[in-house]
Order: structure tokens, then sequence, then C-alpha cells
């Protein structure tokens, strides 16, 4: 079921979405003698995260907080790029026309390695003031709460680095180990290496699903009774819900619209200029500081595109 919900209006209208969910009346809270199921899995939209924590709240108290797992897209979730050049949709633009259109002169070349170069430079925003807020408001009440990324973990530290400037850290929240893996390692069912420190998954661009499967088997955790997950991307929310299709866990999937606006408006022309502008500066800073941060592809004619 699919339910569409912009700014939540308070609780009284959040027990009526959830008991449109369920098959009459949302049960009475659980005892040791009356085990229930969550809602089965459903979707949903909103461009208010405060709507996400209040549903994370309301299901945690009425299930255990040991049994739901809130899981917070990071890009366009719950931050954003400053400007066009480096956000999300310049990324899918551009892997687009390296798909599409691998000769286009708008496209860039070493699309992963200009991204990184990209978020070493530019600071992110969150996408909505009270962001981080809302997030402590479900580790306050004990919640578990996970950014699972499609970055992967090359990004670490800008990644890490932009959280902790706009007010989040997800290490209380984690789940255990807290601090995650010292190392990459190969999840069950993927394909590149991914990285799980301090409550923040990167999963190098992988099935989101298939990934939350992989590290609960990885840290040894069961199976939540409910997933509550925000993304801004109905095709991963679809994923989860696919990836624990015919479990014990509901899946409720909210996409997340607060940047739907600056996406439908993103100029691709102007986000090509800017590129062009910054480039021989992140050049420069690479010759003059070394490639630690990032390192750039030489600018040159691209295979079978002539004179570039």
């Amino acid at each position: 079921m699919t339910i569409r919900y912009e700014r939540a209006a308070g609780l009284a209208a959040l027990t009526l979405l959830l008991s449109a969910c369920a098959a009459g009346a949302l049960p009475p809270k659980p005892t040791d003698l009356q085990p229930i199921k969550p809602p089965q899995n459903m979707l949903g939209t909103t461009d208010d995260l405060g709507l996400v924590a209040d549903v994370a709240l309301q299901m945690a108290d009425r299930y255990g907080n040991d049994r739901v797992l809130v899981v917070l897209d990071l890009d366009n979730t719950l931050l954003a790029m400053e400007q066009d050049l480096g956000s999300d949709q310049w990324y899918y633009w551009q892997a687009g026309l390296e798909a599409d259109e691998p000769c286009s002169p708008l496209r860039v070349s070493g699309l992963l390695d200009a991204q990184g170069a990209l978020f070493y430079a530019s600071a992110m925003r969150p996408t909505q003031p009270d962001a981080a807020a809302q997030v402590r408001r479900m580790q306050d009440a004990g919640v578990h709460a996970i950014v699972l990324t499609a970055r992967g973990p090359d990004y670490r530290l800008s990644t890490f680095r932009e959280l902790r400037r706009n007010g989040f850290s997800f290490w209380s929240s984690a789940l255990p180990p807290q601090s995650g893996f010292p190392e990459t390692f190969m999840p069950e069912g993927g394909e590149r290496p991914v990285l799980y420190e301090d409550g923040v998954f990167l999963t190098a661009g992988q099935n989101k699903g298939v990934m939350l499967k992989a590290l609960l088997k990885k840290t040894g955790q069961p199976d939540p009774t409910l997933i509550i997950m925000a993304d801004d991307k109905d095709s991963n929310l679809r994923e989860m819900q696919t990836s624990f299709s015919w479990s014990g866990t509901a899946v409720h999937g909210w996409r997340f619209t607060g940047e739907d606006a600056r996406v439908k408006a993103f100029d691709p022309p102007a986000a090509a200029t800017q590129w062009e502008a910054l480039r021989p500066a992140l050049m420069q800073i690479e010759d003059v500081l070394g490639p630690d941060n990032f390192s750039l592809p030489p600018q040159g004619t691209r295979e079978g595109c002539g004179a570039g």
C-alpha cells in the first residue's frame, strides 16, 4: 500500500495513517502473552523527517526499541550539497551520460574520482533545519538508527566530516559493535567491499536491501520486527522490501521528498560550467598537497571519441 503524506500533522493523523495500513485498528501494545506484528509492508512519502521520527517512536513504544530499526539514506535525505555540482542529481546525470552519451562534451572523465574530489572540497547542508534534532529524538528514546548510503568506503572521511559538521552522530544508535569494523569487508551477496563504522554503512552503490541483510548477519543481530526506512529514491525502498519479503520483518518505507524541487530544478549546463571553473583549482590542490584525499584523471582524448 502506498500512502502520500506531506508534512506531518501530529500523532493523531499518524495513528490514522497506520490504521489504514493494517487490517482494522492498530493492535494493542504487546505483552508476554500476546506477541503481535506491525502492519505489513507499506510505502509512503513525506517532506518532513519529523514524521519518520514520530513513526519510529510510536512503533518502538508499541513493539519495543530492540525490535525496530531505523535506516536513513544520506544524500538528499539527511544532507544535500550546497550547489548542483557534486550533488546526487549531478552524479546520476553524469552516470547517464557515461552510459548513453560517452562522447558528450559535458561528460566528466573519471566520475567516481571527480565525485570524491567534490565531496572533499564542498560543504553540505541538512535537508531541513531540524534534521539532526529529529534523529536525536529517536536516539534519545533508545531506538537503533543507522545511515545506509550508496557512497563507497573511499568517501569515508568527507562523509563523516559533513555528518559531524551538521550535528549528526550515529555511534550511540548503531547496531553493535557500535564502533563497527576496522576494515572494509565483502558483504554476503555483494560484489564490492563495504565499510560499517559508527553506525554509518557505506555500501558502494549495491542493493540496499541485500546490504542490510548482510550487515545484520555480519553483526550477528537478529532480523528486526520492523524496519523504518527513509530514502529519496523509491527504488531503494522497494529493494529493501523485496529483500525482507517472506521474512518476519515488515518494512515501512518513506520516500523523502524534501529535495524534489531542487532535483527538478537541476541545470546540467550550469553544473558543467561550474566543473570547468573548479577543475583547475582541484588539480592544483592535488599537485601541491598530493593525491591522498582525491586523485583526478588527466584531461585528454576519450577512447573512440576523437579529440576532446
